[in-house]
Protein backbone atom coordinates (compact mmCIF):
# COMPACT_ATOMS: atom_id res chain seq x y z
CA UNK A 1 0.00 0.00 0.00
CA UNK A 2 2.63 2.18 1.00
CA UNK A 3 4.95 1.71 -2.21
CA UNK A 4 1.83 2.24 -4.33
CA UNK A 5 0.87 5.61 -2.58
CA UNK A 6 4.77 6.74 -3.16
CA UNK A 7 5.03 5.98 -6.68
CA UNK A 8 1.69 7.28 -7.44
CA UNK A 9 2.66 10.41 -6.39
CA UNK A 10 6.63 11.36 -6.58
CA UNK A 11 7.61 14.59 -4.97
CA UNK A 12 11.26 16.10 -4.81
CA UNK A 13 12.33 17.09 -1.23
CA UNK A 14 14.66 18.85 -2.16
CA UNK A 15 13.93 22.63 -3.57
CA UNK A 16 16.97 22.64 -5.98
CA UNK A 17 15.84 19.30 -7.94
CA UNK A 18 12.40 20.77 -7.70
CA UNK A 19 13.21 23.89 -9.66
CA UNK A 20 15.90 21.99 -11.78
CA UNK A 21 13.32 19.37 -12.73
CA UNK A 22 10.28 22.35 -13.55
CA UNK A 23 12.98 23.97 -16.02
CA UNK A 24 14.21 20.68 -17.77
CA UNK A 25 9.80 20.48 -18.12
CA UNK A 26 9.57 23.95 -19.17
CA UNK A 27 12.65 23.72 -21.67
CA UNK A 28 11.95 20.48 -22.96
CA UNK A 29 8.17 22.10 -23.80
CA UNK A 30 10.17 25.09 -25.28
CA UNK A 31 12.11 23.18 -27.23
CA UNK A 32 9.50 20.80 -28.90
CA UNK A 33 7.12 23.42 -29.90
CA UNK A 34 9.26 25.88 -30.72
CA UNK A 35 11.25 24.11 -33.67
CA UNK A 36 7.65 23.19 -34.67
CA UNK A 37 6.45 26.65 -35.46
CA UNK A 38 9.78 28.02 -36.37
CA UNK A 39 9.32 25.67 -38.96
CA UNK A 40 5.65 26.15 -39.42
CA UNK A 41 7.01 29.88 -40.16
CA UNK A 42 10.02 29.39 -42.36
CA UNK A 43 7.99 27.19 -44.78
CA UNK A 44 5.39 29.24 -44.76
CA UNK A 45 7.89 31.84 -46.14
CA UNK A 46 9.10 29.40 -48.75
CA UNK A 47 5.67 28.84 -50.35
CA UNK A 48 4.87 32.62 -50.01
CA UNK A 49 7.91 33.43 -51.97
CA UNK A 50 7.48 30.30 -54.55
CA UNK A 51 4.13 31.65 -55.35
CA UNK A 52 5.08 35.46 -55.68
CA UNK A 53 7.64 34.06 -58.16
CA UNK A 54 5.54 31.68 -60.01
CA UNK A 55 2.79 34.71 -60.09
CA UNK A 56 5.50 37.23 -61.41
CA UNK A 57 6.41 34.30 -64.56
CA UNK A 58 3.00 34.30 -65.00
CA UNK A 59 2.35 37.90 -65.59
CA UNK A 60 5.50 38.20 -67.92
CA UNK A 61 3.44 35.41 -70.32
CA UNK A 62 0.60 36.99 -70.14
CA UNK A 63 2.06 39.94 -71.90
CA UNK A 64 3.87 37.68 -74.84
CA UNK A 65 0.38 37.07 -75.72
CA UNK A 66 -0.23 39.21 -79.04
CA UNK A 67 -4.07 39.49 -80.44
CA UNK A 68 -4.21 39.08 -84.22
CA UNK A 69 -6.27 40.93 -86.85
CA UNK A 70 -8.36 37.89 -87.45
CA UNK A 71 -9.09 37.93 -83.93
CA UNK A 72 -6.84 34.70 -83.10
CA UNK A 73 -4.13 35.15 -80.37
CA UNK A 74 -0.39 34.78 -80.53
CA UNK A 75 2.42 33.65 -77.91
CA UNK A 76 5.99 35.13 -78.86
CA UNK A 77 8.11 33.66 -76.58
CA UNK A 78 11.60 35.20 -76.41
CA UNK A 79 14.54 33.40 -76.99
CA UNK A 80 16.02 34.19 -73.09
CA UNK A 81 12.83 32.26 -72.13
CA UNK A 82 12.53 29.64 -74.45
CA UNK A 83 15.77 27.42 -72.47
CA UNK A 84 14.13 28.30 -69.76
CA UNK A 85 10.50 26.39 -70.36
CA UNK A 86 12.13 23.86 -72.51
CA UNK A 87 11.72 19.89 -71.88
CA UNK A 88 15.43 19.43 -71.79
CA UNK A 89 15.86 21.74 -68.78
CA UNK A 90 12.57 20.24 -66.77
CA UNK A 91 11.73 22.70 -64.09
CA UNK A 92 9.30 25.12 -65.02
CA UNK A 93 5.91 24.64 -67.24
CA UNK A 94 3.56 27.11 -68.30
CA UNK A 95 0.17 26.55 -69.84
CA UNK A 96 -2.53 29.19 -71.33
CA UNK A 97 -5.96 28.26 -71.75
CA UNK A 98 -8.99 30.24 -73.07
CA UNK A 99 -12.09 30.45 -71.02
CA UNK A 100 -13.51 27.10 -72.16
CA UNK A 101 -10.36 25.55 -70.73
CA UNK A 102 -8.60 24.46 -74.28
CA UNK A 103 -5.31 24.80 -74.41
CA UNK A 104 -4.09 27.86 -76.61
CA UNK A 105 -0.24 27.76 -76.09
CA UNK A 106 2.08 24.76 -73.57
CA UNK A 107 5.64 24.23 -73.24
CA UNK A 108 4.90 20.41 -73.32
CA UNK A 109 4.46 18.53 -77.19
CA UNK A 110 1.47 16.39 -75.79
CA UNK A 111 -1.83 18.15 -74.98
CA UNK A 112 -3.62 16.74 -71.05
CA UNK A 113 -3.39 17.76 -67.95
CA UNK A 114 -1.15 20.59 -66.45
CA UNK A 115 0.97 17.94 -64.49
CA UNK A 116 1.29 14.37 -65.32
CA UNK A 117 0.38 11.85 -62.73
CA UNK A 118 3.84 10.75 -62.06
CA UNK A 119 4.69 14.83 -61.22
CA UNK A 120 2.14 15.64 -59.32
CA UNK A 121 3.13 15.38 -55.96
CA UNK A 122 6.18 17.46 -56.83
CA UNK A 123 5.15 20.36 -59.07
CA UNK A 124 3.63 23.67 -57.78
CA UNK A 125 2.41 26.79 -60.11
CA UNK A 126 0.36 29.54 -59.85
CA UNK A 127 -1.85 30.97 -62.20
CA UNK A 128 -3.50 35.04 -63.45
CA UNK A 129 -5.85 35.71 -65.97
CA UNK A 130 -6.07 38.12 -68.60
CA UNK A 131 -8.94 39.63 -70.94
CA UNK A 132 -7.62 40.17 -74.36
CA UNK A 133 -9.76 41.47 -77.08
CA UNK A 134 -12.67 40.61 -74.91
CA UNK A 135 -11.68 36.93 -74.38
CA UNK A 136 -10.48 35.19 -71.23
CA UNK A 137 -7.22 33.76 -71.22
CA UNK A 138 -5.92 31.58 -68.15
CA UNK A 139 -1.82 31.40 -67.84
CA UNK A 140 -0.66 29.10 -65.37
CA UNK A 141 3.12 28.60 -64.65
CA UNK A 142 4.21 25.62 -62.38
CA UNK A 143 7.53 24.44 -61.03
CA UNK A 144 8.76 20.73 -60.72
CA UNK A 145 9.73 20.88 -56.92
CA UNK A 146 11.87 18.37 -57.40
CA UNK A 147 14.38 20.14 -59.29
CA UNK A 148 14.09 23.53 -57.51
CA UNK A 149 16.68 25.81 -56.58
CA UNK A 150 17.68 27.07 -53.28
CA UNK A 151 17.11 30.67 -53.08
CA UNK A 152 18.65 31.31 -49.78
CA UNK A 153 19.03 34.74 -50.02
CA UNK A 154 14.96 35.91 -49.89
CA UNK A 155 14.54 32.95 -47.57
CA UNK A 156 16.82 34.52 -45.10
CA UNK A 157 16.11 38.40 -45.02
CA UNK A 158 12.57 37.82 -45.84
CA UNK A 159 12.49 35.55 -42.39
CA UNK A 160 14.22 37.28 -40.41
CA UNK A 161 11.95 40.56 -41.46
CA UNK A 162 8.98 38.83 -40.65
CA UNK A 163 9.80 36.14 -37.91
CA UNK A 164 12.55 37.72 -35.97
CA UNK A 165 10.80 39.78 -33.36
CA UNK A 166 9.39 36.07 -32.12
CA UNK A 167 12.36 36.33 -30.10
CA UNK A 168 10.92 38.80 -27.86
CA UNK A 169 7.71 36.85 -26.55
CA UNK A 170 9.76 33.45 -26.21
CA UNK A 171 11.93 35.51 -23.86
CA UNK A 172 8.92 36.81 -21.99
CA UNK A 173 7.17 33.49 -21.91
CA UNK A 174 10.40 32.20 -20.40
CA UNK A 175 10.62 34.82 -17.35
CA UNK A 176 7.12 34.41 -16.76
CA UNK A 177 7.18 30.42 -16.74
CA UNK A 178 10.54 31.03 -14.39
CA UNK A 179 8.24 33.17 -12.02
CA UNK A 180 5.86 30.50 -11.97
CA UNK A 181 8.16 27.82 -11.23
CA UNK A 182 9.81 29.80 -8.57
CA UNK A 183 6.58 30.77 -6.92
CA UNK A 184 5.20 27.24 -7.63
CA UNK A 185 9.04 25.73 -5.64
CA UNK A 186 8.45 28.32 -2.36
CA UNK A 187 4.90 28.36 -1.94
CA UNK A 188 5.42 26.03 1.13
CA UNK A 189 7.32 28.80 2.76
CA UNK A 190 5.36 31.36 1.61
CA UNK A 191 2.14 28.75 4.44
CA UNK A 192 5.00 28.06 6.94
CA UNK A 193 5.79 32.13 7.15
CA UNK A 194 1.83 32.41 7.70
CA UNK A 195 1.35 30.18 10.26
CA UNK A 196 4.14 31.76 12.21
CA UNK A 197 2.49 35.23 11.78
CA UNK A 198 -0.48 34.05 13.92
CA UNK A 199 2.47 32.39 16.82
CA UNK A 200 2.17 35.17 19.73
CA UNK A 201 1.79 34.34 24.04
CA UNK A 202 -1.55 33.75 23.48
CA UNK A 203 -1.41 30.90 20.97
CA UNK A 204 1.72 29.08 21.88
CA UNK A 205 0.02 25.73 20.37
CA UNK A 206 0.65 26.33 16.41
CA UNK A 207 3.66 24.75 14.79
CA UNK A 208 5.03 25.33 11.39
CA UNK A 209 3.75 22.99 8.93
CA UNK A 210 6.27 19.91 7.54
CA UNK A 211 3.97 18.89 4.84
CA UNK A 212 6.19 19.86 1.08
CA UNK A 213 8.68 21.50 3.05
CA UNK A 214 12.06 21.12 0.55
CA UNK A 215 14.91 18.84 2.37
CA UNK A 216 17.17 22.03 2.50
CA UNK A 217 14.70 24.21 4.83
CA UNK A 218 13.28 20.90 6.45
CA UNK A 219 15.90 21.07 9.54
CA UNK A 220 15.12 24.62 10.09
CA UNK A 221 11.52 24.12 10.34
CA UNK A 222 12.44 21.31 12.93
CA UNK A 223 13.96 23.69 14.84
CA UNK A 224 11.97 26.15 14.80
CA UNK A 225 9.08 23.94 16.01
CA UNK A 226 11.38 22.52 18.91
CA UNK A 227 11.82 25.58 20.45
CA UNK A 228 8.04 26.44 20.11
CA UNK A 229 7.68 23.04 22.09
CA UNK A 230 9.69 24.27 24.43
CA UNK A 231 8.50 27.78 24.80
CA UNK A 232 4.78 26.47 25.26
CA UNK A 233 6.47 23.99 28.35
CA UNK A 234 7.80 27.12 29.62
CA UNK A 235 4.64 29.27 29.29
CA UNK A 236 2.35 26.58 30.35
CA UNK A 237 4.40 25.99 33.88
CA UNK A 238 4.52 29.41 34.27
CA UNK A 239 0.34 30.21 34.25
CA UNK A 240 0.00 27.15 36.36
CA UNK A 241 2.58 28.23 38.70
CA UNK A 242 0.71 31.69 39.02
CA UNK A 243 -2.65 29.79 39.21
CA UNK A 244 -1.68 27.57 42.16
CA UNK A 245 0.42 30.29 44.06
CA UNK A 246 -2.99 32.36 43.84
CA UNK A 247 -5.04 29.15 45.22
CA UNK A 248 -2.46 28.33 47.96
CA UNK A 249 -2.29 32.37 49.14
CA UNK A 250 -6.45 32.42 49.42
CA UNK A 251 -6.60 29.98 52.42
CA UNK A 252 -3.81 31.62 54.49
CA UNK A 253 -5.35 34.79 53.84
CA UNK A 254 -8.90 33.81 55.08
CA UNK A 255 -7.21 32.19 57.94
CA UNK A 256 -4.97 35.26 58.87
CA UNK A 257 -8.71 37.78 58.01
CA UNK A 258 -10.48 35.28 61.00
CA UNK A 259 -7.52 35.69 63.57
CA UNK A 260 -7.03 39.55 62.95
CA UNK A 261 -10.79 39.61 64.34
CA UNK A 262 -9.60 38.73 67.61
CA UNK A 263 -7.54 41.50 68.19
CA UNK A 264 -8.63 44.24 70.85
CA UNK A 265 -6.94 46.85 69.04
CA UNK A 266 -9.35 48.59 66.65
CA UNK A 267 -7.30 50.85 64.73
CA UNK A 268 -4.02 47.84 64.45
CA UNK A 269 -7.24 45.78 63.18
CA UNK A 270 -8.57 48.03 60.63
CA UNK A 271 -5.23 48.57 59.23
CA UNK A 272 -4.34 44.84 59.09
CA UNK A 273 -7.80 44.31 57.16
CA UNK A 274 -7.09 46.76 54.94
CA UNK A 275 -3.55 45.14 54.01
CA UNK A 276 -5.56 41.82 53.57
CA UNK A 277 -7.98 43.19 51.31
CA UNK A 278 -4.77 44.87 48.91
CA UNK A 279 -3.37 41.21 49.05
CA UNK A 280 -6.90 39.45 48.54
CA UNK A 281 -6.99 42.02 45.50
CA UNK A 282 -3.59 41.16 44.37
CA UNK A 283 -4.27 37.12 44.34
CA UNK A 284 -7.67 37.56 42.65
CA UNK A 285 -6.03 39.61 39.78
CA UNK A 286 -3.22 36.68 39.60
CA UNK A 287 -6.08 34.30 39.19
CA UNK A 288 -7.56 36.76 36.27
CA UNK A 289 -4.40 36.63 34.41
CA UNK A 290 -4.02 33.04 34.88
CA UNK A 291 -7.32 32.42 33.41
CA UNK A 292 -6.46 34.65 30.13
CA UNK A 293 -3.25 33.01 29.65
CA UNK A 294 -5.68 29.92 28.87
CA UNK A 295 -8.69 31.54 27.53
CA UNK A 296 -9.62 30.61 24.14
CA UNK A 297 -12.72 32.39 22.80
CA UNK A 298 -15.49 30.92 20.82
CA UNK A 299 -15.57 33.03 17.68
CA UNK A 300 -19.58 33.16 17.66
CA UNK A 301 -20.02 34.16 20.97
CA UNK A 302 -21.42 37.64 21.87
CA UNK A 303 -21.81 39.96 24.51
CA UNK A 304 -23.83 43.35 24.82
CA UNK A 305 -21.47 45.82 25.73
CA UNK A 306 -23.92 48.53 27.32
CA UNK A 307 -25.08 45.97 29.59
CA UNK A 308 -21.19 44.45 30.98
CA UNK A 309 -20.86 48.48 31.54
CA UNK A 310 -23.85 48.84 33.41
CA UNK A 311 -22.76 46.14 35.34
CA UNK A 312 -19.34 47.45 36.23
CA UNK A 313 -20.74 50.91 37.03
CA UNK A 314 -23.13 49.71 39.60
CA UNK A 315 -20.72 47.01 41.05
CA UNK A 316 -18.06 49.71 41.29
CA UNK A 317 -19.93 52.70 42.69
CA UNK A 318 -19.85 52.12 46.42
CA UNK A 319 -16.43 51.81 45.92
CA UNK A 320 -16.17 55.53 44.27
CA UNK A 321 -18.73 57.08 46.73
CA UNK A 322 -16.21 55.84 49.69
CA UNK A 323 -13.87 57.95 48.34
CA UNK A 324 -15.91 61.06 47.75
CA UNK A 325 -16.00 60.40 43.55
CA UNK A 326 -18.59 59.85 41.39
CA UNK A 327 -19.12 57.54 38.47
CA UNK A 328 -21.48 57.89 35.24
CA UNK A 329 -22.45 55.64 32.67
CA UNK A 330 -23.12 57.55 29.31
CA UNK A 331 -23.24 56.78 25.60
CA UNK A 332 -25.51 54.43 23.74
CA UNK A 333 -29.10 53.76 25.17
CA UNK A 334 -29.17 50.40 23.03
CA UNK A 335 -27.74 47.28 23.36
CA UNK A 336 -24.17 46.83 21.59
CA UNK A 337 -23.40 43.48 20.56
CA UNK A 338 -19.65 42.99 19.55
CA UNK A 339 -17.64 39.87 19.80
CA UNK A 340 -16.32 38.62 23.26
CA UNK A 341 -16.98 37.32 26.25
CA UNK A 342 -18.78 39.00 28.60
CA UNK A 343 -17.09 37.91 31.68
CA UNK A 344 -13.41 38.52 30.76
CA UNK A 345 -15.02 42.01 28.93
CA UNK A 346 -16.35 42.82 32.71
CA UNK A 347 -12.92 42.38 34.37
CA UNK A 348 -11.13 44.56 32.19
CA UNK A 349 -13.73 47.48 32.13
CA UNK A 350 -13.99 47.04 35.58
CA UNK A 351 -10.03 47.37 36.30
CA UNK A 352 -10.20 50.84 34.31
CA UNK A 353 -12.98 52.28 36.24
CA UNK A 354 -11.23 51.05 39.62
CA UNK A 355 -7.72 52.42 37.83
CA UNK A 356 -9.71 56.17 36.86
CA UNK A 357 -11.35 56.49 40.75
CA UNK A 358 -8.07 55.91 42.46
CA UNK A 359 -6.39 58.48 40.07
CA UNK A 360 -9.55 61.19 39.59
CA UNK A 361 -9.64 64.02 42.25
CA UNK A 362 -12.19 64.03 45.07
CA UNK A 363 -15.37 65.41 44.34
CA UNK A 364 -15.12 64.52 40.75
CA UNK A 365 -16.17 62.00 38.66
CA UNK A 366 -15.51 59.26 36.10
CA UNK A 367 -16.94 58.67 32.94
CA UNK A 368 -17.45 55.51 30.77
CA UNK A 369 -19.40 56.06 27.64
CA UNK A 370 -20.12 53.08 25.34
CA UNK A 371 -20.08 54.23 22.57
CA UNK A 372 -22.22 52.52 19.55
CA UNK A 373 -19.31 51.17 17.49
CA UNK A 374 -18.26 48.80 19.86
CA UNK A 375 -16.15 51.32 21.84
CA UNK A 376 -15.65 52.07 25.89
CA UNK A 377 -14.32 55.01 27.26
CA UNK A 378 -13.49 55.80 30.58
CA UNK A 379 -12.83 59.56 31.45
CA UNK A 380 -10.85 60.55 34.74
CA UNK A 381 -10.10 63.98 36.30
CA UNK A 382 -6.36 62.84 37.53
CA UNK A 383 -3.06 64.12 36.61
CA UNK A 384 -3.12 62.18 33.12
CA UNK A 385 -0.46 59.95 31.96
CA UNK A 386 3.13 61.00 31.20
CA UNK A 387 4.24 60.45 27.40
CA UNK A 388 7.35 58.18 28.16
CA UNK A 389 5.06 55.77 30.81
CA UNK A 390 2.07 54.94 27.95
CA UNK A 391 3.36 51.73 27.09
CA UNK A 392 4.99 51.07 30.42
CA UNK A 393 1.55 51.41 32.20
CA UNK A 394 0.09 48.27 30.34
CA UNK A 395 3.31 45.63 31.61
CA UNK A 396 2.82 43.54 34.60
CA UNK A 397 3.75 44.53 37.88
CA UNK A 398 4.54 48.37 37.04
CA UNK A 399 3.79 51.32 39.03
CA UNK A 400 4.97 54.73 38.77
CA UNK A 401 5.03 55.31 42.39
CA UNK A 402 6.43 52.41 44.15
CA UNK A 403 5.83 54.02 47.24
CA UNK A 404 2.43 53.02 46.99
CA UNK A 405 0.62 50.65 48.57
CA UNK A 406 -2.82 49.99 46.80
CA UNK A 407 -1.93 47.96 44.12
CA UNK A 408 0.43 45.63 41.92
CA UNK A 409 0.81 47.00 38.84
CA UNK A 410 -1.59 44.49 36.94
CA UNK A 411 -5.00 45.93 36.74
CA UNK A 412 -4.00 46.82 33.28
CA UNK A 413 -2.19 44.39 32.29
CA UNK A 414 -5.32 42.51 32.82
CA UNK A 415 -6.91 45.10 30.25
CA UNK A 416 -4.55 44.61 27.64
CA UNK A 417 -4.55 41.07 28.20
CA UNK A 418 -8.77 41.23 27.71
CA UNK A 419 -8.08 43.57 24.43
CA UNK A 420 -5.80 40.89 23.03
CA UNK A 421 -7.72 38.18 23.52
CA UNK A 422 -10.98 39.86 21.89
CA UNK A 423 -8.34 41.31 19.05
CA UNK A 424 -9.63 44.68 20.06
CA UNK A 425 -7.37 47.99 20.86
CA UNK A 426 -6.97 49.73 23.96
CA UNK A 427 -5.27 53.71 23.97
CA UNK A 428 -4.81 56.31 26.38
CA UNK A 429 -4.57 59.67 25.96
CA UNK A 430 -4.88 62.92 27.81
CA UNK A 431 -7.82 65.46 27.78
CA UNK A 432 -7.07 68.98 27.50
CA UNK A 433 -8.85 70.16 30.54
CA UNK A 434 -6.77 67.49 32.54
CA UNK A 435 -6.77 63.66 33.71
CA UNK A 436 -6.69 61.12 31.04
CA UNK A 437 -9.05 58.95 29.06
CA UNK A 438 -8.68 55.02 28.08
CA UNK A 439 -10.39 53.47 25.07
CA UNK A 440 -11.04 49.77 24.41
CA UNK A 441 -12.38 49.43 20.65
CA UNK A 442 -14.22 45.78 20.13
CA UNK A 443 -15.36 44.22 17.03
CA UNK A 444 -19.22 44.66 16.36
CA UNK A 445 -21.23 41.71 16.25
CA UNK A 446 -23.10 41.23 13.00
CA UNK A 447 -25.75 44.23 13.73
CA UNK A 448 -24.88 45.22 16.69
CA UNK A 449 -24.74 48.51 15.99
CA UNK A 450 -27.81 48.82 13.69
CA UNK A 451 -29.85 47.41 17.06
CA UNK A 452 -28.41 50.30 18.67
CA UNK A 453 -29.17 53.35 15.85
CA UNK A 454 -32.85 51.91 16.02
CA UNK A 455 -33.42 52.28 19.66
CA UNK A 456 -31.57 55.42 20.07
CA UNK A 457 -34.18 56.59 16.92
CA UNK A 458 -37.37 55.57 18.21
Amino acid sequence: MFAARSSARPTFKSLIWRIVFLHIVAVAVVAIFLPLVLFWLLNSEVDQLHRDAMRAQAEVLAERIVPQADGSLTFNLPDSLRGLYSEAYGRYLYDIRDEDGRVLFSSRRKSGDFAPPRLSETISGAGVSRVIEGKTVRIRVAEDLSHRDVIIDDIISNFFRRVGWITIPILLVLLATDIIIFRRAIAPLWKASEEASNIGPARTDIRLPTEQIPREIMPLVTAVNQALDRLEDGFRVQRQFTADAAHQLRTPLAILRTRIETLHDGAARQALHADIESMSRIVAQLLEIAELDTLVLDPGETADLRAVCTEVVGSIAPFALAQQKDIALKGADAPVLIHGNAEMLQRAIFNLAENAIKFTAKDSSVDVEVGEDGSVRVRDCGPGIADAERDLIFQRFWRADRQRSDGAGLGLSIVRGVAEDHAATVAVENLPGGGAEFTLRFRLAEGGGDVASKMARH
